[in-house]
């Protein structure tokens, strides 16, 4: 099992300053928002990507992926009624998936609940089908630069579209293609039914990345969730790849934030037999 952290944790630092903490923390790889590296990444080159790759691979770690894709540019949605806002989003997440590959990362985790959203008049079915042409045309271009595409389910307090790993894997299954996988979250996993370590076990089919965290909306450790058990599943799943940790609530700090979610999570997939 491999460690990661998500790079916006860090609230504005610059990258290398946050690849040094990264790394100094003792974390194997780097996740990264696009909305933070630049105001439109739509207008980020390849070049400056592979740059931004550099200062992660320079600081000893690995870049893992792209999250929280669809934050920036405004006016992004996957399933509206708009033939023009569904191709302009299709086009920016292929961009984002050239841009993830000359980092050198290798999975882009597809959330952003807003820009999924069911809206007024739009049947559950006609959004599946809108959602599988885009994620389609994102893994045709993403698959061969060695990038998947990781759907994550949110919970109903996020999204009306997608809250489920089942869901979710209904969605993976329409697209048929390899590059298109499942991402889990252990926050949006506790608005499931059902227990998370069941939840693994039935995705294990699918699930090419992970987060860490509690449904307070802190690290993992700094809530009530246990992760041995969480541990354990991924272990007996055979999943091996990062478990990033995710936040959404940045106290007590970054560097707190950082430090103290890696020493609970070594110790408690340590403790799973897990590492």
């Amino acid at each position: 099992m491999k460690f990661g952290i998500c790079n916006e944790t860090y609230q504005g630092w610059p990258l290398d300053k946050v690849c040094e903490h990264v790394a100094a923390c003792g974390y194997d790889g780097l996740e990264i928002a696009p909305f933070t590296l630049a105001d439109d990444p739509s207008k980020m080159t390849e070049e400056e990507a592979a740059a931004c790759g550099e200062v992660v691979r320079a600081a000893g770690l690995e870049v893992i992926g792209l999250h929280w894709l669809l934050v920036k540019p405004e006016g992004l949605h996957m399933t509206c009624d708009d033939d023009d806002i569904r191709a302009k989003t299709s086009a920016f997440l292929q961009h984002l998936a050239r841009l993830c590959g000359a980092m050198g990362g290798s999975v882009m985790v597809l959330g952003s609940p807003k820009q999924r959203n069911l809206s007024d008049g739009v049947s559950y079915e006609t959004a599946l089908q809108r959602a599988t042409q885009i994620c389609r045309e994102v893994s045709e271009i993403g698959g061969p630069l060695g990038v998947t595409l990781a759907i994550e389910p949110l919970s109903t307090a996020e999204t009306n579209f997608l809250t489920g790993a089942a869901p979710a894997i209904e969605l993976i299954e329409r697209v048929d293609h390899p590059a298109c996988r499942l991402h889990l979250d252990v926050k949006a996993m506790c608005g499931e039914d059902g227990e998370i370590p069941d939840i693994i076990a039935a995705s294990k089919a699918h699930t090419a990345h992970f987060h860490a965290n509690d449904k307070n909306l802190r690290g993992p450790g700094f809530g009530d969730i246990d992760f041995v058990p969480i541990a354990r599943a991924l272990k007996d799943s055979g999943y091996s790849d990062y478990v990033s940790v995710e936040v959404f609530n940045y106290e007590p700090n970054a560097e707190t934030i950082a430090r103290e979610s890696l020493a609970y999570l070594r110790h408690t997939f340590a403790e799973a037999g897990a590492l």
